[in-house]
């Protein structure tokens, strides 16, 4: 079996299993999820992978059908008659004729060939799109996981400076409780601190936002509380522009897809062409007649070559022949400017991927320095030295630090998913890992259903006391 009808049919058990048991299994439960085991179940649950399988056997069956219509096909033929002579009513009686007949087609003037050249160009332009539905799975998988785990990030540093002007706003109202400092350092520290409690707020918000939104992609209940194994760090990406333009040029399903485009409508045109051709088969016929159903009395066999063609047809098939080839000049420029857009995207990727690179080294000074800076004014400040604005400023300048890193980061790993999606980089044998994935739901689901048993074993045991 080849790896198609593999990856189609694990896709739908594993699909049927993990869409009947994962509502009841994880619904408000807390479901531990790293981005191999996200994408894996966006596969099971999402429908354009299973229509894009079904459009691959569709494109498939054409092609096969196509390239058997170069052998032998036989017919048979059945006609039941019943008739006489009007001058004489007794001759009124049935008739029945049956016959069989072998044909081959020696010579289609490119019909045949066309029709297998567009069928395969077909069946290869929906293979290429079962792998760019994965591959453009991937990225709305990945761009979703990075989203909750940036939410998660920007939720823990606002957290982190609540904690901090908690922290400063006690030691300013102790300072103010012995006369040392004014009321408005008080005042303005609570402002901060208010200010702070609402950008947590906001964050825990966008967070469930997030967390939701991972939900609905990766098929779980909306109340699952999720736990990401994976965080946002830097990987170094080694390669340049050179070979990541290179390789789309090779592996990008978009760009193959124009390709077999092209194909298919240079096969169109054969067929199209093959309408001021003549048409030679080859044909062989057995004919049996008689006033009995099975027509018992052989009447007659031929056997010859039949050639026919096209001598006038009002313009019909020039008219297809113009139009055919309208779609293959249609289908060239289309190539073109599907050349343009792969460059321009993989182009616009990775500069995106260099730029958040080099953001993350600056960023990671400056909160090293904003750490620092906000060090020495709590210092100055409890020395009588500095002022309430020092700290406060510098807790802003902390937090602003550190949200831009996170950024950063984050922008570095969405660049890097959408640059190896813009090349092409194929998934590695989703059949595969989508069976792994069912077997690990599947065990899932058994061990959240032996408490609920044993509970209900109990149940059963204290009411039977009663």
């Amino acid at each position: 079996m080849n790896r198609n009808k593999l990856t189609k049919r694990f896709l739908l058990l594993s699909a049927a299993l993990t869409m009947a048991l994962s509502q009841s299994a994880f619904a408000g439960e807390t479901v531990a999820l790293n981005l191999d085991d996200a994408m894996l179940r966006a596969f099971q649950t999402n429908p354009t992978v299973s229509i894009a399988q079904y459009e691959l056997d569709s494109a498939r069956a054409s092609y096969n059908a196509a390239r058997q219509s170069r052998g032998i096909s036989i017919s048979a033929n059945h006609d039941s008659n019943r008739g006489g002579n009007n001058d004489a009513p007794k001759s009124i009686k049935n008739t029945h004729s049956n016959t069989l007949t072998a044909a081959l087609p020696i010579f289609t003037g490119g019909k045949l060939s066309g029709t297998i050249k567009q069928a395969k160009a077909n069946y290869q332009y929906n293979e290429v799109g079962v792998q760019r539905t994965y591959n453009e799975m991937r990225s709305t998988v990945t761009d979703g996981y990075f989203k909750m785990l940036q939410a998660d990030n920007l939720q823990k540093l606002s957290a982190e400076s609540v904690t901090r002007l908690e922290d400063h706003l006690k030691n300013v109202q102790a300072q103010y409780d012995v006369g040392v400092v004014a009321k408005v350092d008080v005042l303005r520290s609570q402002v901060e601190l208010a200010n702070a409690k609402q950008t947590l707020i906001q964050a825990e918000n966008s967070y469930q936002v997030a967390e939701a939104n991972m939900n609905k992609i990766v098929g779980l209940p909306m109340d699952t509380t999720l736990q990401l194994d994976n965080l946002l760090v830097y990987n170094a990406y080694d390669k340049n522009m050179d070979d990541c333009l290179a390789y789309a040029a090779e592996h990008r399903p978009e760009l193959m897809q124009a390709k077999y485009g092209v194909d298919s409508a240079k096969g169109a045109l054969m067929v199209a062409r093959s309408g001021h051709m003549p048409q030679v088969s080859a044909s062989a016929t057995q004919a049996l007649g008689s006033d009995h159903w099975l027509g018992d009395n052989r009447t007659k066999w031929y056997a010859g070559i039949n050639v026919k063609m096209n001598v006038f047809d009002t313009g019909v098939t020039l008219s297809k022949i113009h139009g055919a080839e309208a779609d293959l000049k249609k289908a060239e420029e289309t190539y073109r400017d599907t050349v343009n857009s792969v460059n321009l995207d993989v182009r616009s990727n990775y500069l995106g991927l260099r730029e958040a690179e080099k953001r993350i080294s600056t960023t990671k000074l400056a909160v090293e320095q904003a750490d620092e800076d906000y060090r020495i004014a709590q210092l100055r400040y409890m020395s009588g030295v500095g002022t309430n604005t020092d700290v406060l400023d510098a807790q802003v300048a902390l937090t602003q630090a550190k949200t831009n890193y996170t950024q950063a980061l984050y922008d570095y790993n969405t660049s890097k998913t959408a640059l190896e999606t813009s090349i092409g980089v194929p998934m590695s044998n989703p059949a595969a890992a989508v069976k792994v994935q069912a077997a690990k739901t599947a065990k899932a689901v058994k061990a959240t259903e032996k408490p609920a048993k044993t509970a209900e074993a109990a149940k059963a045991t204290e009411e039977a006391a009663k």
